[in-house]
């Protein structure tokens, strides 16, 4: 009768290894076999390299690693951000595996094309086993032999007689340099250098070339809110309910713009060379404000949109934009500008244009003031506003004509309606 193994062999259960000729038989079962398979790598770590960004970005700073080596991740998760100088810039893991190297430190400056990590692929969540340590003789313990505590010889103490005659030594003079002496209770006057990151950067270049390039000019006009307000209590529980957007003063002021712009269309145009290009839509760029700087989202068409749809998209593109999450596509291509500093408390400011636009809104806190109605002096929450435009491409009359209409529409909010 054949035996198990036997049996177990002609079955394919147990293989012979090249060992079982010279020193007898060594089975190894199927299990085993499929176990030192499934743990061989078949595949090679990879290098991710830097992504392509925009058209106009090659470079950018590397500004954080979410992973270190050793870390498993999953396919399209973030491993690393670079920051540029007008977004910032996720790349992703191109599959489950493990980070095995890093090739850039943070801070550093990286460009297109180049390398960044290397990754292995594999099963999420599976690092690769740590190597084997071999196991090393154990040394025989010897009992320590107990060494006899040494002492140090006692000095004599010495005399009364031999102190009185010891002289005390003098302090030796400092070497350090008097510094400057403070005043009594003068507090720190330390000093921390920090790196400018690529945004501010780019936003203080851009903002000191609109100075140098555009003729500008701001004039001021007040709007009477009252109406505005009035409009926005009545609706805005009906709106939350309705569309779970706030209705706020933005969409007003967005929809008065588009109508201003139509009647004054040098203030929605820009120069290029010798030629002035008007546009026929408003891509109208909002300002917002982010812990990196000012960016300037921007909602197309947004002449055609009414005040929930100018809302929503607002809240999504400041959304956005908090999160670090806004796209090249999604700043670019303004035909002008408002920016709310109201929201700060701001009652008077002078708003720089974002070239190559022509003019910039700026809005302001509302307060109450005495203002003069009928012969009567009546409260009246007054918000001023502020028009600054490149007088290269707009007169004062057409600024001025532009406020007043901005004006009407505001103080009426019903009009808007009809137009």
């Amino acid at each position: 009768m054949l035996s198990k193994r036997v049996v177990s062999i002609a079955r394919g259960r147990t293989t012979l290894t090249p060992q079982a000729f010279s020193k007898g038989l060594v089975f190894i079962d199927a299990y085993t076999r499929r176990s030192k398979f499934h743990s061989t790598r078949l595949v090679a770590a990879e290098t991710v390299h830097v992504p392509t960004m925009a058209e106009s970005i090659t470079e950018g700073t590397l500004k954080s690693w979410n992973k270190k080596v050793g870390d498993s991740v999953a396919a399209d998760e973030e491993v690393a951000t670079i920051e540029t100088d007008k977004i910032d810039v996720s790349v992703n893991s191109p599959y489950d595996g493990v980070i095995t190297e890093i090739l850039v430190d943070e801070e550093s400056t990286v460009t297109v094309g180049q390398d960044l990590f290397r990754v292995e692929p594999g099963e999420k969540g599976i690092a690769p086993p740590p190597p084997k340590e071999e196991a090393k003789p154990k040394e025989e313990l010897k009992p320590a032999e107990e060494a006899p505590e040494l002492q140090a010889p006692k000095q004599p103490e010495p005399t009364p007689q031999a102190k009185a005659t010891e002289k005390p030594k003098q302090p030796e003079p400092s070497k350090e340099k008097p510094g400057p002496k403070q005043a009594a209770g003068a507090g720190n006057r330390g000093e921390t250098r920090v790196k400018m990151n690529r945004m501010r950067q780019t936003i203080a270049k851009r903002l000191k070339e609109s100075q140098n390039a555009a003729a500008s000019l701001t004039t001021f006009n007040e709007i009477d809110m009252s109406a505005l307000v009035a409009f926005r209590k009545k609706y805005k529980d009906e709106v939350l309910k309705s569309h779970d957007v706030k209705l706020g003063y933005m969409s007003a002021f967005a929809k008065a713009a588009c109508l201003a712009l139509k009647e004054i269309p040098a203030a929605n145009a820009y120069i290029e060379g010798d030629e002035i290009v008007y546009h026929d839509y408003v891509d109208l760029s909002v300002a917002v404000a982010t812990p990196k700087g000012l960016v300037t989202p921007v909602v197309r068409n947004a002449e055609g949109m009414g005040f929930v749809d100018v809302e929503k998209e607002i809240a999504s593109l400041g959304k956005k934009a908090r999160d670090g999450k806004l796209a090249l596509e999604d700043m670019s291509g303004g035909t002008f500008t408002i920016s709310n500093g109201g929201v700060f408390g701001s009652l008077f400011g002078t708003p720089i244009i974002n070239l190559p636009q022509s003019a910039v809104l700026g809005m302001h806190a509302i307060k109450e003031k005495p203002v003069v109605i009928d012969g009567q002096i009546v409260v009246r929450p007054i918000m001023v506003v502020a028009l600054t435009y490149d007088h290269r491409m707009l007169d004062g009359r057409e600024a001025v004509t532009f406020l007043v209409r901005m004006k009407e529409y505001l103080e009426d909010p019903q009009k808007m309606l009809l137009l």
